[in-house]
Formats: C-alpha cells, sequence, structure tokens
C-alpha cells in the first residue's frame, strides 16, 4: 500500500499544489492529470523519493519512504519524461545496465526479448544517440518488460509513439495491473488500460 497524505510543493517561490493525498493498493491504477505547468511531474518526483515536499508524507507498506529508502526503490520502477539513456551505449547495454541498478541481472536473450516486445529489436545493438526520438523512447519503454517492481510510475509513457506502440505499452501495463501491480501514470492521451481499481488525481495549474 502507498498513502500519500497532505502534500505540498514549492518550486522556486512559486507553490505548485498542496493538500495533496491519495491511498493506492494492489491492482491500484492513479491517473494524474493536469494542464502543463501544474506540477503532475514534481509530484511523481515525490512520489519516488527523488523531490522532497514541502509539506506532507508518503508512506510504503506503513513506513516512511525515506526510512524504507533501499527496500522502497527496489519496489519501483520510475519512467520519466526523460529517457535517462547513454546515447554512447547501445540499446541492449542501456537495458542492462538499468536493470543492474535496479538490482537485476538481464542476460542478452531476456534484453533483446523486451526490446522484441515493444517493436524495436531492430536497433538492439546501435548506439541509442543514433535513434529517434520515437525509437529511444521505446528502449526506455522496454524497462518494464524486464521489471518486477510493484510499482510503475510513469510520466507520459506514451509520447513520441505511433499507435501500435501505444496499444502493445497499453497492453503490457494491463497485464502488470493484472497481477496485482499498482501504476501512477501522467498523460494527455485517452488510452485504456484495465486496471482492478482505478482513480484520477487532477491538478490544477
Amino acid at each position: 500500500m502507498l498513502i500519500a497524505q497532505d502534500l505540498a510543493c514549492l518550486r522556486g517561490d512559486r507553490l505548485l499544489f498542496k493538500q495533496i493525498g491519495f491511498t493506492l493498493n494492489a491492482g491500484g491504477l492513479m491517473y494524474v492529470l493536469g494542464e502543463n505547468g501544474s506540477g503532475k511531474s514534481s509530484l511523481l518526483r515525490i512520489v519516488c523519493g527523488l523531490l522532497t515536499p514541502e509539506l506532507g508524507s508518503i508512506t510504503w507498506q506503513g513506513q516512511p519512504i525515506k526510512q524504507a529508502s533501499e527496500d522502497y526503490h527496489s519496489k519501483l520502477t520510475y519512467i520519466g519524461h526523460l529517457n535517462g539513456l547513454k546515447d554512447d551505449l547501445t540499446a541492449m547495454e542501456n537495458l542492462q545496465i538499468s536493470a543492474r541498478l535496479a538490482g537485476e541481472q538481464v542476460d542478452d536473450k531476456a534484453a533483446l526479448a523486451a526490446l522484441t516486445a515493444i517493436g524495436i529489436a531492430r536497433c538492439a545493438n546501435l548506439p541509442v544517440g543514433v535513434l529517434s526520438q520515437g525509437q529511444k523512447r521505446r528502449v526506455a519503454l522496454a524497462r518494464l518488460w524486464l521489471s518486477h517492481a510493484p510499482l510503475w510510475v510513469l510520466d507520459e509513457p506514451f509520447a513520441a509513439l505511433d499507435a501500435a506502440s501505444v496499444l502493445t505499452l497499453a497492453t503490457c501495463i494491463s497485464a502488470h495491473m493484472a497481477r496485482g501491480g499498482m501504476t501512477i501514470i501522467t498523460t494527455h492521451q485517452d488510452v485504456v488500460i484495465d486496471a482492478q481499481t482505478t482513480q484520477t488525481l487532477r491538478l490544477s495549474a
């Protein structure tokens, strides 16, 4: 269970949001919606422990995420609006390094299977720096096919994807939810994702 209580976020001297709270259980999907500048990405970074809220708290399994830091981060997969890839490494190398950073060992076969699932296998051995933005996005998203973390936090995951890739990714997230996973997602696109429970948190600019 993930619980956020009375969160507030300041960026500079601007209050992005306040008194934000939610509870997310196994099988739960939460959409975070709002205009650009309303604080959606900042909220996701707070959930991941990458940004400290001005006020409020987040607990994971009843423990503040700061205290549960190592255990919490092992239970979390975060994909931000930046892809987090190294341009001089191949798609395969990027996937394997990100897996190792998450405490998992991924061999070439598993990495290739993930790239195949998102339709980017032909670029497996190319440096990421030569790929298009859409191709880079798919390489970053291939991490989801390798993730065993129960909590996924996804910032605009459908951006820069074609229609076929959007459907493939939605199916992957739906399968994660069916296994009892939890997902927090921001998106400007109307994409159907199956979940045991669904809630919407709307931020205003």
